[in-house]
C-alpha cells in the first residue's frame, strides 16, 4: 500500500475520531500497526492540526465576534481565561513528560486498556443524576469548573484515553451539561492541540523529511475535512443522546484489541 493512501486513511481516522470521545491517538497507533506503516512522531501530532483548523474555520463567525468584544465584553475575557486555565496543566505535565509517554505508552497494550477503563468510566458518568441547575452557556463557565477540566485533560496523556473524552466528561463532572461541556471541549482544543502540533514539529524538523511533505500535507487536508463534518455530527449527536454508546464502543474497541494482541497482530510493546 502506498504512503499517499496511508495518509489518506490516517487522516480520515484522526478526523473522525479526534472529537469523538474515544481516542485519536489511540486509534492512529492501532491503524499504524495493522497498516504495518510507521510515519514519524512528527507525522502523528502534526495531522492534529487538521483538527484545530477544522475548530477555527467552524466556530469562525463566533471566534471574530468574541474578538472584536473582548476588550468590552467581561464574559467574553472570562471564558477565554477560563480556556487558557483549563490549558495550563496539560501545557506543563505534558511537557515535562513527553519523552517518557511517547517511549513506554505509545503501544497497543496502553491503549486498549485506556480504551476499556475510559469506556467504564464514561458509562459510569453517564449514569449519575444530572445537576439540577448545569452551566449551560460558554461564558457561564467558572474559573473553577474551567481548572477541573483542565485537570481531567491530564488524564489525556495516556493513549487511549482522549482528550474529547477527558474534557467532556470533566465538563459534565463539575456541572456543565451535555453540549456545553462539549463546545468547551472543542475551544480548548485550540490551545491544545495547536501548541502539540507546533512543539512536536519544532523539536523535531527531520520528521518532516523523513515522513515527506507531500504524505503529511495529504493527511492533514484529509483530517481538516472529515474532522469538519465530525465536529457538526457530534454537536447535533450530543443535543439528544448520551455518551453511553461510545462508553460501549470503547470497550468493545478494547477488548477486540487484546485479542489482534494475542494473535500476533498487534505488537504489546512499543508501537
Amino acid at each position: 500500500m502506498s504512503d499517499i493512501l496511508n495518509s489518506v486513511i490516517l487522516g480520515i481516522v484522526e478526523g473522525i475520531t479526534e472529537f469523538l470521545p474515544v481516542s485519536s491517538t489511540g486509534h492512529l497507533i492501532v491503524t499504524q500497526e495493522l497498516l504495518q506503516f510507521k510515519g514519524s512522531d512528527t507525522f502523528e501530532i502534526v495531522i492534529q492540526l487538521g483538527g484545530v483548523l477544522a475548530v477555527l474555520w467552524f466556530y469562525f463567525q463566533t471566534l471574530w465576534q468574541q474578538a472584536r468584544q473582548v476588550t468590552s465584553d467581561h464574559e467574553v475575557r472570562r471564558f477565554w481565561m477560563g480556556v487558557i486555565l483549563a490549558f495550563l496543566p496539560a501545557a506543563f505535565v505534558g511537557l515535562a513528560l513527553h519523552s517518557y509517554i511517547t517511549h513506554y505508552l505509545f503501544n497497543a497494550v496502553t491503549v486498549a486498556v485506556s480504551l476499556i477503563v475510559g469506556g467504564m468510566v464514561m458509562w459510569w458518568i453517564e449514569g449519575r443524576p444530572q445537576p439540577a441547575v448545569a452551566t449551560t452557556k460558554l461564558e457561564h463557565v467558572t474559573p473553577k469548573q474551567a481548572l477541573t477540566i483542565g485537570l481531567a485533560q491530564l488524564f489525556a496523556l495516556i493513549p487511549g484515553v482522549s482528550r474529547s473524552a477527558s474534557t467532556i466528561m470533566g465538563g459534565m463532572l463539575t456541572g456543565l451539561d451535555r453540549p456545553t461541556a462539549t463546545g468547551f471541549s472543542f475551544f480548548l482544543s485550540i490551545p491544545t492541540l495547536g501548541a502539540a502540533s507546533l512543539y512536536s514539529l519544532l523539536k523535531d524538523l527531520d520528521g518532516v523529511s523523513q515522513s515527506g511533505l507531500i504524505d503529511i500535507s495529504i493527511g492533514l487536508i484529509t483530517s481538516f475535512v472529515v474532522s469538519l463534518l465530525a465536529i457538526g455530527w457530534l454537536l447535533r449527536y450530543v443535543s439528544k443522546h448520551s455518551f453511553r454508546g461510545f462508553a460501549v464502543y470503547r470497550i468493545l474497541v478494547g477488548i477486540g484489541i487484546l485479542a489482534l494482541s494475542t494473535t500476533g497482530m498487534l505488537q504489546l510493546g512499543a508501537a
